[in-house]
C-alpha cells in the first residue's frame, strides 16, 4: 500500500473514531439533560409527564403553605403570564422565599402540577448574604432591601 493511501485511511479512521466518540458523549448526555420550563410554557402546551426537567420563575407572594409534617410545603412558581403549583418535600434553601426567584428541579403530574425534587433559589447580582450586611454594621432589614 502506498504511503499517500496509508495516510487517507488513517484520517478516515480518525474521523470515525471522534463521531464516533461525539455520538457516544451525545447518547450519555441526553438521559442527563434536564429542559427548563416556565409557567407560561406550560400553559401554552401540555408539559412532559413524569420526565425530568427544571421549571423557574418567582415564588408567588402569599403561597408557600408549610405542611403538618415540618418537611413538606406547597406553592406556587409564577412568570407573570401563568402560574404552576408545586410540591416539595425536604430542607428549601435559605433563600427560598416569596417573592424570590426559585428553580424546581423534578416532574410535571398529569394535572400540570409540579412535584420537586430539589430547589434552587436565585438572587439577583445586588445580594449580599447576611453575614456581610451584619459586618458592615447593617441590620437583617437591610438585608431584604438589598436582595430584591
Amino acid at each position: 500500500m502506498k504511503a499517500k493511501h496509508q495516510r487517507l485511511t488513517l484520517a478516515l479512521l480518525a474521523v470515525a473514531a471522534v463521531i464516533g466518540a461525539g455520538l457516544l458523549a451525545l447518547s450519555a448526555l441526553k438521559d442527563q439533560a434536564a429542559f427548563f420550563y416556565a409557567p407560561g410554557d406550560v400553559a401554552k402546551a401540555a408539559p412532559p409527564v413524569g420526565r425530568g426537567v427544571r421549571l423557574g420563575g418567582m415564588v408567588q407572594q402569599g403561597s408557600i403553605k408549610r405542611q403538618p409534617d415540618g418537611v413538606s410545603i406547597a406553592f406556587v412558581v409564577t412568570d407573570g403570564a401563568a402560574t404552576v403549583p408545586v410540591t416539595f418535600r425536604g430542607v428549601t434553601p435559605d433563600l427560598f422565599r416569596e417573592g424570590s426567584g426559585v428553580v424546581a428541579e423534578g416532574q410535571f403530574n398529569a394535572d400540570r402540577s409540579f412535584t420537586a425534587s430539589n430547589l434552587l433559589a436565585k438572587h439577583d447580582e445586588r445580594y449580599m448574604p447576611p453575614q456581610a450586611v451584619k459586618a458592615a454594621g447593617g441590620t437583617m432589614h437591610e438585608t431584604k432591601t438589598l436582595e430584591r
